[in-house]
């Protein structure tokens, strides 16, 4: 790709910048929007998804790591709460 190296060469101009920024920001604002317009059922199916693809991929180590530590931060929150 020719113009690859000439793009990676010259820095950003702040109107550049900016212009980056607000695209990002528009793509944060739609991501958001379509987070709080889905299902909870979509997204119990999503996750469900996810986590059949860490027991596929034999990450289920990993998601057990640090698990001791969080329920007891969940036990202190709980105790802590209710005095």
């Amino acid at each position: 790709m020719p113009g690859k190296d000439l793009l990676m060469t010259r820095p950003l101009t702040k109107a550049q910048a900016r212009a980056f920024r607000r695209r990002w920001r528009r793509v944060n604002a739609r991501e958001e929007e379509e987070l709080r317009s889905t299902s909870l059922e979509m997204k119990w199916r999503q996750f469900n998804t996810l986590l059949g693809w860490a027991h596929q991929f034999g990450w289920t180590a990993a998601l057990g790591e640090g698990e001791g530590e969080v329920r007891m931060r969940w036990a202190r929150l709980r105790k802590g709460y209710r005095g």
